[in-house]
């Protein structure tokens, strides 16, 4: 059973939609920013399912709910590989394409797959990621 993460304060919408409420909202600006669900599954199989605030990326959802997995290295500056994914097949082809700079840092994470593979830094939530899935690698390097 997906354990669903609810570290944040929210609201949803009557369409389902989270909107953040949180005690921190008005100092980061975040108050009523919509959310779009996020499954994030271990290499063992354990899911996390998490309300991202949209503009956040899927790496800052994983290090804000403490998923474990990504390790987020860099801090999202995309200058490491320790936030890589695999992305759920049915998603590929919805994320924006792999930017050449994305594509140099995925060259150094553990067992790339030359469709699957995406760094989460990269990866800016919005409405259109409402149901991404993506799963970790076996280790980060």
């Amino acid at each position: 059973m997906p354990r669903i993460a609810q570290p944040r304060q929210f609201v949803l919408e009557s369409t389902g939609r989270a909107y953040y409420l949180g005690p921190d909202a008005a100092q980061t600006g975040t108050a009523g920013v919509k959310m779009a669900r996020i499954t994030y599954i271990e290499h063992n199989g354990t899911e996390h399912v998490v309300d991202v605030p949209n503009g956040l990326t899927v790496m800052e959802g994983a290090r804000d709910n403490n998923i474990p997995g990504i390790e987020a290295d860099c801090g999202g500056a995309c200058a490491c590989s320790t936030c890589h994914v695999y992305v759920h097949p049915d998603w590929v082809e919805k994320l924006p394409e792999v930017d050449p700079m994305e594509e140099d840092m995925l060259e150094f994470a553990y067992q790339p797959d030359p469709k699957r593979s995406r760094l989460t830094c990269q990866l800016k939530v919005s409405d259109a990621l409402e149901g991404l899935v993506v799963q970790m690698p076996e280790k980060q390097i």
